[in-house]
């Protein structure tokens, strides 16, 4: 498994380089590149999860460097799919360094076998981890995308036509993938909390305990609700949309691992060091 994860991490380094390089060349082999490396990563990446799951039986989310490596996969993954659909080629200066630093910080964290409660290997569980990363993995590229519009805002504003104007699509594009990923993510996200509102029931008997972890995906989940809601009723796009999307993605980074090292919950067991 550790092979796997090694040339995992070598895959995403040369497709960093292949998508940077693009950046800058704006030649169309390099993106095609970056790309199809992603895709080696990507099927490695794979290979290692589906060997640990086989391994232990259970899904690879106890420790921190089993969760990140799952975050890293399932970013990895949307980003693959995002890239077929919207042609967005440019997020791939986000979003493939984004799953190389995540990778990258998975692997020098402490490997020590961790003793595993069988609520793990539970069906509701993997189901309910696993959509809600990829929810979060659209959140994540909706952060990028709300990025790149502020940036390709501001050059246009200041009448700076240089090295960023040359390189960023359209505003319309951009705010309208953002969009399309904010809604994907969300779709996610309210599928996920349902299933763990499921799995709350079937394991400690209530479906709502006030735990940390509930509350503040009760809030990620309100923020980005209100985020579609301003847009649907108040026009909300552009640059006020670009802002909330990086915003909630903050909120989300402390949802994800903030709660369960700074307040204490249930959830606090699904994570150790």
């Amino acid at each position: 498994m550790e092979i796997l994860i090694i040339i995992t991490i070598l895959f995403y380094m040369a497709s960093t380089a292949s998508y940077v390089a693009y950046l800058f060349a704006q030649k169309d082999c390099l993106y095609r590149s970056g790309a199809y490396i992603l895709i080696l990563g990507f099927f490695c990446h794979t290979a290692a999860i589906a060997f640990g799951f086989v391994k232990s039986g259970n899904l690879p989310v106890y420790r921190l460097y089993e969760i990140l490596s799952l975050a890293g996969w399932t970013i990895a993954g949307v980003f693959l799919v995002s890239q077929y659909k919207l042609r967005l080629k440019i997020l791939g200066i986000y979003a493939v360094p984004l799953v190389t630093l995540v990778m990258i910080i998975s692997s020098q964290l402490p490997r020590e076998a961790p003793q595993i409660k069988n609520i793990f290997s539970n069906f509701w569980i993997i189901f309910h981890v696993v959509i809600i990363f990829i929810g979060e993995s659209f959140f994540a590229l909706a952060c990028g995308v709300g990025i790149l519009y502020l940036i390709q805002e501001n050059s246009i504003k200041n009448k700076n036509h240089g090295f960023f104007f040359r390189r960023l699509p359209s505003l319309e594009l951009l705010d309208s993938t953002g969009y399309t990923c904010i809604i994907s993510g969300f779709a996610m996200l309210t599928l996920g909390l349902i299933t763990g509102f499921l799995y709350a029931k079937l394991i400690w008997g209530r479906l709502w305990s006030w735990d940390p972890k509930e509350v503040w995906s009760g809030i990620t989940w309100l923020l980005y609700a209100a985020l579609l809601h301003g847009r649907f009723a108040l026009g909300w796009r552009g640059r006020k949309a670009a802002i909330i999307s990086v915003i909630g993605f903050v909120v989300l980074l402390f949802t994800f691992l903030g709660v369960n090292f700074l307040l204490e919950g249930h959830h606090g067991e699904f994570i150790r060091w």
